[in-house]
C-alpha cells in the first residue's frame, strides 16, 4: 500500500493475551461418564478438552469449567450430534472489558430446561446445523444482555449482536483511525 498512501508501523497491543471477549465451548461426554469442555478438533466435531488458553478471558474460561462442573452435578445430558439426543450443546462466554459486566449463555437442544442457574440466556438451536446459535433466546436471569464501553460509547451486547472480539485493540484503531481523518 505505501505506493498509494503513507503506512504507519502496525500498532500492536500492550498485553496481547486474554483479549477474547466471546468464547464459545462446546461438550462431550467421554465412555467412562466424564463430561469434558473444549474445542472440536480442526475438521471434526470431536472436542478435544481445553482449559487455559491464552488469547481467552480467563474469566470465560474459569465460567466453562465451573459449569462443566455444574453440568455433571446436575447430571445433564450433553448433545450427541450423531444421534440428535441429549440438551446441551454449547456455553458461550461474552465479557465487556471496560464494565466488567459478563453475559453466559447455554444453548441447549430443546426449551425445556431443568435447574435453572442465575444470571443466564437460554438459547434454543433445534436446527441441525453447525451454527452455535439457534433463533430464540429466554433470558433465564437478568436483563438478558451486558454492556461495554467503546471509544466512549455504551452498547448492549446481546447474544447474537456483533461486536469486535478484540474490543481493545479495536479502540485503538478506531482512534487512529478518526486520527488520520482529521474530523473538524
Amino acid at each position: 500500500l505505501s505506493g498509494f498512501a503513507p503506512v504507519d508501523p502496525i500498532v500492536g497491543m500492550e498485553n496481547p493475551y486474554y483479549y477474547r471477549n466471546k468464547v464459545c465451548a462446546e461438550f462431550r461426554k467421554l465412555k467412562n461418564g466424564t463430561i469434558i469442555s473444549g474445542r472440536y478438533q480442526e475438521g471434526t466435531h470431536n472436542v478435544i478438552e481445553t482449559k487455559g488458553c491464552k488469547i481467552e478471558d480467563q474469566r470465560a474460561d474459569a465460567i466453562i469449567q465451573d459449569i462443566t462442573g455444574l453440568f455433571r452435578s446436575f447430571k445433564m445430558m450433553i448433545y450427541n450430534e450423531d444421534s440428535g439426543y441429549g440438551l446441551i450443546r454449547h456455553v458461550l462466554i461474552r465479557t465487556a472489558h471496560q464494565t466488567g459486566q459478563i453475559m453466559v449463555i447455554i444453548v441447549t437442544a430443546s426449551p425445556v430446561f431443568p435447574s435453572k442457574i442465575t444470571t443466564i440466556v437460554q438459547n434454543i438451536n433445534i436446527k441441525d446445523t453447525n451454527m452455535v446459535l439457534g433463533d430464540r433466546n429466554q433470558v433465564i436471569y437478568g436483563k438478558g444482555y451486558i454492556e461495554d464501553v467503546l471509544c466512549g460509547k455504551r452498547f448492549r451486547l446481546s447474544p447474537g449482536s456483533f461486536y469486535q472480539i478484540n474490543s481493545v485493540q479495536t479502540e485503538k484503531l478506531y482512534n487512529k483511525a478518526i486520527k488520520y481523518a482529521d474530523l473538524k
